[in-house]
């Protein structure tokens, strides 16, 4: 029979001078990580933000520079996330059954690392002087190849967490790392690739030239973290027991366990919004202020709530807890938000309550995946499974269907807004369009991730859901 599900304070718990002598965290867990892990484990993020935010851009790429409509753009965009999604599914069950030398999910990173160059590469090769339908099929298939190459990374990155420490402080501190490298290149795209694409010409050519220069550190990126992710530590490694869960049997104990469910739709949505961002900000500078090389500009100044947001979210983390971070971050967003209502055209209310918005977002971007890995425990305990590559993989794709609902979205909004691509002024239909994209439906989707985020009090369980399970793992070998 489980113990009912509260917090316990153990009266056992080490002093602070006692944790450190013997290697445990603030909660009395042992920790394994290094500095060298850290950056070696956030390098990852290189490959996977370059390729989330190149397809982010794309909507853009293909109205503006190939001449694909922007409604079939958006449906091209939802159908390929949801059959990204669905192989999410079955990535999950090939990582908790690959068997390597060098572990589970560790040799997905050394095996994607040459495909993820070529997936970027092809993604804006498109033969813009061909067919509308081959330009059409020509872009379902690279998108597809692109996601299934996030699919291959994502899933195995995010189950190396969960393997590599059960401490929620180092998980937290992976977290933090991961979304440091992550935005350092999505802010990299996001104020040069418009600038430095016009700058090289503004054609075709100039944007395959810069997925050449990403694609290539991509590659060595996902390198880096084969070279320093060794799934070393017993406590934490795969049990071959998992292996032996049935695939439909891990969904089900997965829809049981009520924080993972909460994190599902968190994801969904908090995923939802960044998509929206991404993709939507060129069309706002361009139409709504006149020049879309002020995304860049916006870019830039969005640099400072990032380093304010990481040299933040540490102490945040430390005082009030994971879900609590998060929640006080989307308070500050919503709150922005509310206010850029009320000047939607004025440009220094977008940099200055936009950069609240994006401060907003940096919690749950840290630490989105250390609450998804919390939940591992959470289940193990509850139901006496451990599903690492199935959680991660089941989690994503509820993400991947939220960021390919949003992807679509952009296109089927603004084709509804009867925005044309080649015209210099848009119609006043299009310009709503946009501010929809842009300020109206990225706060609906922010109070929607809070309202969910509200249930998630796993935080204060976890210390001694863990003590029970290495009690329970003692107790079998004697």
């Amino acid at each position: 029979m489980m113990k009912a599900e509260k917090e316990v304070l153990n009266p056992n718990m080490p002093s602070i001078k006692k944790k450190k002598e013997l290697g445990l965290d603030s909660q009395g867990i042992q920790k394994t990580m290094r500095l060298r892990h850290y950056l070696g484990d956030g390098a990852g993020q290189i490959a996977l933000n370059s390729l989330n935010g190149l397809i982010g851009i794309l909507t853009y790429f293909y109205t503006d520079k190939v001449g694909i409509a922007a409604a079939t753009v958006g449906t091209i965009m939802l159908v390929t996330k949801i059959l990204d999604a669905i192989a999410d599914l079955v990535m999950g069950k090939v990582v908790d059954t690959t068997k390597s030398k060098y572990g589970k999910a560790r040799p997905w990173m050394l095996w994607t690392a040459i495909p993820t160059l070529l997936a970027i590469i092809l993604l804006f090769t498109v033969p813009s002087h061909a067919s509308g339908a081959t330009k059409n099929m020509y872009a379902f298939a690279t998108v597809i190849f692109a996601n299934l190459l996030i699919t291959a990374i994502a899933i195995p990155y995010g189950g190396l967490m969960a393997m590599r420490t059960r401490s929620s402080e180092e998980r937290g501190k992976i977290g933090i790392t991961r979304a440091i490298f992550g935005y350092l290149i999505g802010m990299i795209i996001a104020i040069i690739l418009i600038p430095l694409t016009n700058m090289l010409g503004g054609g075709q050519v100039a944007w395959i030239e810069v997925a050449v220069v990403l694609g290539v550190l991509s590659s060595i990126s996902l390198f880096l973290t084969f070279l320093s992710s060794k799934e070393d530590n017993k406590e934490v490694s795969l049990s071959e027991k998992e292996d032996s869960v049935p695939f439909l049997e891990s969904i089900r104990l997965l829809f049981k366990n009520k924080y993972w469910v909460m994190m599902l739709f968190a994801q969904l949505f908090a995923n939802m919004l960044i998509t929206l961002t991404g993709s939507s900000g060129i069309y706002y500078t361009k139409y709504i202020l006149g020049n879309e090389n002020l995304v860049g500009i916006m870019g830039a100044v969005g640099l400072i709530p990032v380093v304010l947001g990481f040299v933040a979210v540490g102490p945040m983390i430390k005082k009030f807890g994971l879900a609590k971070t998060t929640r006080i971050g989307f308070i500050l967003g919503i709150i922005a938000s509310v206010v850029r209502c009320f000047m939607p055209y004025n440009f220094i209310a977008a940099l200055v309550l936009g950069s609240i918005t994006t401060f907003a977002t940096i919690p749950m971007m840290a630490v989105g995946g250390v609450l998804v890995n919390n939940t591992v425990e959470y289940g193990e305990w509850k139901f006496g499974k451990r599903l690492v590559g199935m959680a991660n993989s089941a989690n994503s794709f509820g993400v991947k269907v939220g960021t390919g609902l949003a992807a679509a979205m952009v296109g089927w909004i603004l084709a509804f807004g009867k925005y044309d691509g080649s015209l210099a002024t848009q119609p006043h239909s299009a310009i709503t369009s946009i501010l929809v994209l842009t300020i109206y439906l990225p706060l609906a989707l922010q109070v929607i991730t809070y309202v969910l985020l509200q249930k998630y009090d796993l935080d204060g369980k976890y210390p001694q859901i863990v003590k029970e399970l290495e009690d329970r793992k003692a107790n079998k070998l004697n």
